[in-house]
């Protein structure tokens, strides 16, 4: 059983599969605490920006992508905070994880972009690369 969880997600069905992982991995109502981590990197940011200038919109776009982990998380009773940073998502994920002591780091084995993760390489391997924790990554 994990107490500090960090869940990487970005709402896509991957993400969805770790979320299930996750409320496993802290015990259901066995004090485990889940934080759900959403890294924006900087394309994303820009587009959203154009797309969507009204910035409390995209906030509101942005939490509305994690409503399906939220709902994961409630249904089973499992603390979590939801924080969303900026940045390139497999560094910041990593720095988050690192700077903030996590027992363990639960990522999808993919996300919403595949193209670049086939490209640069996956963010879940980046991240299990260089995370100072165990990281688990969920197909």
């Amino acid at each position: 059983m994990f107490k500090k969880i960090l869940l990487a997600s970005d709402g896509s069905g991957h993400a969805l599969r770790a979320a299930h992982t996750a409320v496993k991995l802290a015990g259901y109502d066995k004090g485990g605490e889940v934080t759900i981590i959403y890294a924006i990197n900087g394309s994303a940011s820009k587009s959203d920006v154009l797309t969507e200038g009204d910035p409390h919109e995209r906030v509101n776009r942005r939490k509305e992508r994690l409503k399906k982990t939220e709902g994961v998380l409630q249904e089973r009773g499992v603390q979590y905070e939801i924080r969303i940073v900026k940045g390139d998502p497999g560094p910041t994920i990593v720095q988050y994880a690192n700077d903030h002591s996590y027992d363990v780091v639960v990522i999808g084995s993919r996300g919403l972009n595949g193209l670049q993760e086939m490209v640069l390489g996956s963010v879940s391997h980046k991240v299990a690369k260089r995370a100072n924790c165990p990281v688990m990554i969920v197909k």
